[in-house]
């Protein structure tokens, strides 16, 4: 900001040579307007015109120096020049330099005929001596605005003032013109103030076009409304958003709201502060206040609002356009469209698709790629694809945004092929892919999965230095969570050997790909070298690690690394607190978890559904059914609703009890909340009715199974099964075993070992072998309760020696008899009365460290021995 200059001084009176008429004054200047005009000498007529003594107080200074007059004239204190001419000769011939005041004196002889003053001035300016102030200028200017065939000399002169280097400041200059109007009885017109503002302006000084506002506002000299929105503008272009904020303000103080261009001035500086409600808030108040707008003013507002997520205001406001009759603009309908398109409200983008062709508007590539966005969300792949090829069709070049858009589309809706047709078409047609497409198509091809695609973009990728390191992300995410560890190590490696640096994202997949195998050492080894690296590890590295001690079995090393993370202050997430409970419910920890919850709860942890099924679960697992019903009710106490799981757990729990009374009663409290049983629960019922042998209410349950559209699993006919068998009925056992076979579900090591435990019984030998074979030819391993079925349903029908060649059997596969299958055997030989061999199995099971048990001997002294049906495989096995 210059300094004000003092205008109660002026320069020392210079003099110099005639053939030198350089001017001098207080300040320097800038060139005059126009070259100056050759006059001829005045004559006595010609001075006659200005009056022998005018009224001082009407045109002149109260105190007239002795200078005020133009140099040799000082007999008069006033010039006696025409207001046509200047005495040229004299002014050559005078050396006296011409001060304010002189001019000041002239100027208001000529306060009628503003062309006048001004050729006195311009000349004037080309006198040796002339000694310029501001309030010579300020004069000029007030008389200049009297005739509105002069404004623009006034804005000419202003202009030129103002880009000099050596005005006074802009608030000064205001005063000046406020003084001069008061001194000399001018009327103010607000012109000129508002002249003075626009050339500050133009030349560039905001900062002064700023101070200039504030003062002719301090004067009440209220600025109008078109130059008010110039500086608005400029301080928009300059990002002063502050500023105008300010001085939009203090208009509005005094009762300026401007006008439809305003409107566009203040929406845009809303806008560059991202502040949308704000914009649309200033908007209403002005359409509120009657401001006249126009349809500049609506498709601005419009496009603002249609940034914010809900476009109905963009809708009612084009509705509005179209009633006043405006059409509106290409860029109107697309925010618009665009708007609806990201609200998910396609059948309105469609429409207004429909209306801006109608109203002559051509479809631009930013509506064609929004509404393939759209149909893409929707799932709608053909409609976006077939609309691409419309828009190809008629002359659109889609570019990379489209593109993109169409790549992702086909990668979520699982169309890999197309997708890739797509990428091979982007770099044929010179588009280069980003690295947002790459990845896009990498995640495609690995949800496929197609992993060799998968590799060869990778490696593309990375030799075209494209590859970011969530592409190296994406691929070490599935390679971990495939189990394939080494190979994700090795990709780490690689990464750090492209200069590319791990990021927390990097570690964490590793670390849960560790775990998931429950490999800890390992998971912990990873943990380490991320500290080293000095990453930081967040909420979801301890959350992995946690619920992998867990899995493991290890509760104090999963809780160690809570507390671990607490003392780093790093926030538990819900995550983490479900999974400390669940896992503590796991290890069956389950008092514990609920004591946790407590805990948890008081640092602003709300438990959800899942917490308490955890816990539910988990005293059901324990066998404190009793426990688990009073969770379920302090849960609906806390107004957490149960869900499916939640029910199915807690009739499983009464199933397994045999409290099927209460597991009735929880499955009619589950329709009477409209949870519908899901396969789960009706499992659970039926195993339950198979225990308790209610054969007929089982398949009541089955066949209702499918009629709510379910269709039963392998532990439903498994359930089945096993209840007919319990029933000596293997006729119907067979039956349900068939129907399975027919609905292709495949039958395990469970469901064969319940077929042959019942066909042996029976006696039914071949059958059971036929069973056994069909079995190991599907590749099924049986174990020790299957051979233990085999035993005694061999040594029961007096098999013996086959039953004995079930060991050999065994010592191929390298396993160990139990004493239990050793003790079937001995009983056998003792019912065959051959007791050398009986006790030649003793001693064996001796030699392979297996110790007899009190019914072993039972069955040696006693020769009694009660078959033991313990091992047999539940039906859920």
């Amino acid at each position: 900001m210059r300094s004000a200059i003092s205008f109660s001084t002026f320069s020392p009176i210079l003099r110099w040579p005639l053939t030198n008429p350089k001017c001098v004054c207080s300040v320097s200047i800038p060139p005059a307007i126009s070259e100056p005009e050759i006059l001829e000498k005045p004559t006595s007529e010609s001075l006659s015109h200005f009056p022998e003594d005018p009224n001082p107080k009407a045109n002149f200074p109260e105190k007239i120096s002795p200078e005020s007059s133009f140099p040799g004239n000082s007999s008069s204190p006033y010039p006696r020049y025409s207001q046509d001419t200047v005495p040229t000769s004299q002014i050559h011939q005078e050396t006296t330099p011409l001060s304010q005041n002189h001019v000041i004196d002239a100027l208001l002889c000529h306060v009628n005929d503003p062309q006048s003053a001004l050729r006195y001035f311009k000349r004037a300016e080309t006198q040796r001596g002339f000694i310029r102030g501001v309030d010579a200028y300020c004069v000029l200017l007030h008389i200049l605005v009297r005739s509105p065939e002069t404004h623009g000399h006034a804005r000419k002169l202003l202009n030129r003032y103002v880009s000099g280097d050596s005005d006074p400041s802009s608030v000064v200059f205001v005063d000046h013109l406020i003084n001069c109007a008061k001194r000399f009885d001018f009327e103010l017109d607000h012109r000129v103030f508002n002249y003075l503002l626009n050339a500050y302006i133009r030349a560039n000084r905001i900062e002064s076009a700023i101070d200039c506002f504030n003062a002719m506002i301090c004067q009440d000299v209220i600025p109008w409304v078109p130059y008010m929105n110039i500086l608005l503008t400029a301080l928009v272009r300059r990002n002063m958003i502050g500023e105008l904020r300010d001085l939009y303000n203090k208009m509005v103080l005094r009762g300026i709201y401007g006008d439809h261009f305003t409107v566009h001035v203040m929406v845009r500086a809303c806008l560059k502060e991202g502040r949308v409600e704000e914009a649309e808030e200033y908007f209403r108040e002005t359409k509120e206040r009657g401001v006249k707008l126009d349809a500049g003013a609506y498709s601005i507002v419009i496009q603002a609002v249609c940034k914010k997520p809900n476009s109905n205001l963009g809708l009612e406001l084009l509705e509005e356009m179209k009633e006043r009759g405006w059409v509106p603009s290409e860029a109107t309908f697309t925010s618009v469209i665009v708007a609806c398109v990201a609200q998910g409200n396609m059948v309105e983008a469609l429409r207004l698709k429909e209306e801006m062709i109608n109203c002559g508007k051509p479809i631009n590539l930013v509506v064609a790629t929004s509404l393939m966005k759209g149909y893409c969300a929707q799932g709608n792949l053909d409609s976006a694809l077939n609309f691409f090829n419309k828009i190809t069709e008629d002359g659109l070049f889609p570019n990379k945004v489209t593109y993109s858009v169409l790549i992702e589309g086909c990668c979520n809706s699982g169309n890999i092929e197309k997708a890739s047709e797509l990428y091979t078409q982007m770099k044929l047609n010179g588009i280069l892919p980003s690295v947002f497409n790459v990845n896009s198509l990498l995640r495609g091809y690995l949800k496929a999965p197609l992993w060799e695609e998968a590799s060869k973009l990778f490696d593309e990728a990375v030799d075209c230095g494209v590859a970011n390191i969530f592409t190296y992300n994406i691929m070490m995410s599935w390679l971990c969570k495939g189990g394939k560890m080494d190979e994700a190590c090795s990709l780490l490696d690689n990464m750090v050997n492209q200069g590319m640096v791990p990021n927390v994202v990097s570690y964490n997949d590793m670390i849960l790909g560790h775990c998931r195998k429950g490999n800890m050492d390992m998971a912990s080894s990873v943990f380490s070298d991320m500290l080293a690296r000095g990453l930081k590890p967040n909420v979801v590295t301890y959350s992995i690690l946690i619920d992998g001690n867990f899995k493991k079995g290890d509760r104090e090393k999963a809780l160690d690394m809570f507390d671990q993370m607490l003392s780093l202050n790093i926030a538990p997430t819900d995550f983490t607190f479900n999974t400390i409970i669940n896992g503590l419910c796991k290890v069956g920890q389950t008092s514990e978890a609920r004591d946790k919850l407590k805990k948890f709860w008081e640092k602003g942890f709300i438990p959800s559904c899942m917490t308490y099924n955890s816990i539910v679960d988990g005293f059901i697992k324990e066998g404190n059914i009793d426990y688990a019903l009073a969770v379920y009710r302090e849960m609906c106490e806390f107004g957490v609703s149960p869900n499916v799981v939640t029910y199915t757990s807690l009739i499983n729990g009464f199933c397994k009890s045999n409290r099927i009374d209460l597991a009735l009663k929880m499955r009619d409290e589950m329709r009477e909340k409209g949870l519908e049983l899901d396969v789960t629960a009706y499992s659970a019922l039926i195993d339950g009715f198979c225990k308790r042998r209610d054969m007929e209410s089982a398949q009541d349950l089955f066949f209702e199974l499918l009629e709510v559209g379910l269709s039963p699993n392998r532990i439903v006919y498994s359930s089945m099964i096993s209840g007919f068998r319990d029933l000596n009925n293997m006729e119907a056992a067979l039956v349900w075993y068939k129907k399975m076979i027919n609905d292709r579900i495949p039958c395990d090591l469970g469901t064969y070992t319940t077929l042959i435990d019942g066909l042996l019984k029976e006696g039914r030998l071949v059958f059971a072998s036929d069973l056994y074979m069909e079995m190991l030819s599907k590749g099924i391993v049986p174990d020790i309760i299957t051979f233990h079925v085999l035993v005694n349903g061999l040594c029961n029908k007096g098999q013996l020696e086959n039953a004995r060649k079930i060991l050999e059997e065994m010592d191929r596969k390298n396993m160990t008899p139990s004493v239990l299958i050793y003790n079937t055997l001995i009983a056998g030989y003792f019912r065959e009365g051959n007791l050398k061999e009986a006790f030649t199995l003793h001693d064996e099971m001796l030699d392979r460290g297996l110790v007899p048990d009190d019914v072993t001997y039972d069955i040696l002294i006693n020769g009694k021995f009660k078959g033991d049906r313990s091992l047999t495989r539940p039906s859920h096995g």
